[in-house]
């Protein structure tokens, strides 16, 4: 067992004492990979005090050995029937308090937990795997690294292929093919191509709009490595930009750097959204500035710390967060800048680092 293996192990089984628990059922998919490595689709994790085990079924028997031994903490493997809920009955017979992860089980199955296990032993749990993953470790760190260093690939060549008369879902599939041929990744979410008055809508989902000369173009995107993911959006012009797109593609330039620069342990997370968001109000912008500057990235292309003007976070060395501060004028489009930045003991290093030069031209 490595030694982050046995670290982590240790971890859980602090956890339980954390909430006062005798053992915790974990069902969420993201949580049981993180814990276990196994990415099966059908699994279970059960901690206890003395044990971490992954239940499963027969399907998975030579998967989830394999990928637990790559990822090396010191789980068991239990292969069960079905849903594996009697085999938890067996395991849990003299569990006092058992927690349930109560933002990740559906109604019906929270009943049948209460149901085999009485109403008074099951304890629903909030973020408790959570806490732990919005700290990585320097091995998870590397894998986001990796996953920037793809995306940042993907997208310089995708530049070269940007011009008027593609659509929206064109760039989205050739960007996501780039990323499949440099190292056989997916998308870390579904990729945003948003161009002309459609990229006034910060989530815009690509459609069959043809890109125009003139045209505004925001391309929101990411690489999974490993399972870890990236993010980072960069906004162009196809041609000269009027002095209005040039404002635009100034103003949150320099509130992005602003908040990037500001990123560094100690910090309250909703400083840096403050830090930007007082840039563009002071550049006379701040109306158009609708969203949150961030969030952190990990195994889930959103998780802790949020980084908004309600986040009451405070960054840390191992926090791994967004700075994306955008303008949005219906009718005219907008602009967005963004790096995925890991908090060191000193300050900050930008996972994302493709350059940001706006102008294609024609």
């Amino acid at each position: 067992m490595s030694s982050a293996g046995g670290a982590r192990t240790a971890q859980l089984r602090e956890l339980l004492d954390d909430h006062g628990l005798d053992a915790l059922i974990v069902s969420a998919p993201t949580n049981i990979r993180y814990i276990t490595g196994f990415t099966g689709s059908n699994g279970t994790v059960l901690i206890r005090p003395d044990s971490v085990q992954l239940i499963t079924d027969r399907r998975y028997t030579k998967w989830a050995a394999d990928e637990i031994e790559a990822h090396a903490p010191n789980v068991d493997v239990v292969i069960a029937s079905g849903n594996g809920l009697k085999e938890l009955e067996r395991l849990l017979e003299s569990a006092g308090s058992i927690g349930l992860e109560a933002g990740h089980i559906s109604w019906t199955d929270a009943e049948s937990f209460q149901s085999e296990f009485g109403r008074e032993r099951v304890v629903a749990t909030t973020g408790a795997i959570e806490a732990l993953r919005e700290f990585k470790t320097e091995h998870e760190i590397a894998q986001l690294r990796a996953a920037a260093e793809v995306g940042d690939n993907a997208l310089t060549l995708l530049i070269d292929e940007l011009r008027p008369g593609l659509t929206e879902v064109d760039v989205a599939r050739r960007l996501a093919q780039h990323m499949f041929d440099i190292a056989g990744a997916v998308p870390s979410f579904e990729i945003i191509v948003a161009s002309g008055p459609n990229s006034a809508k910060p989530h815009h989902e690509p459609t069959d709009r043809v890109i125009q000369a003139g045209d505004l173009l925001i391309i929101d995107s990411g690489a999974t490595v490993n399972g870890y993911r990236s993010d980072m959006t960069r906004s162009f012009v196809f041609g000269p930009p009027t002095s209005q797109q040039q404002e635009m593609l100034d103003v949150v330039l320099v509130a992005q750097q602003a908040g990037v620069d500001a990123v560094r342990p100690g910090v309250g997370t909703s400083e840096i959204d403050s830090t930007c968001r007082t840039s563009i109000t002071d550049a006379g912008y701040g109306e158009y500035f609708t969203h949150g500057t961030g969030h952190g990235v990990g195994l889930d292309i959103h998780e802790a710390p949020s980084v908004s003007s309600s986040s009451t976070a405070t960054l840390a060395p191992g926090h791994i967060v967004t700075v994306e501060p955008g303008v949005y004028i219906p009718d005219v489009g907008g602009v967005r800048w963004e790096d995925t930045v890991a908090v060191t003991t000193v300050g900050a290093e930008p996972l994302t680092r493709s350059p940001k030069q706006p102008l294609i031209t024609l």
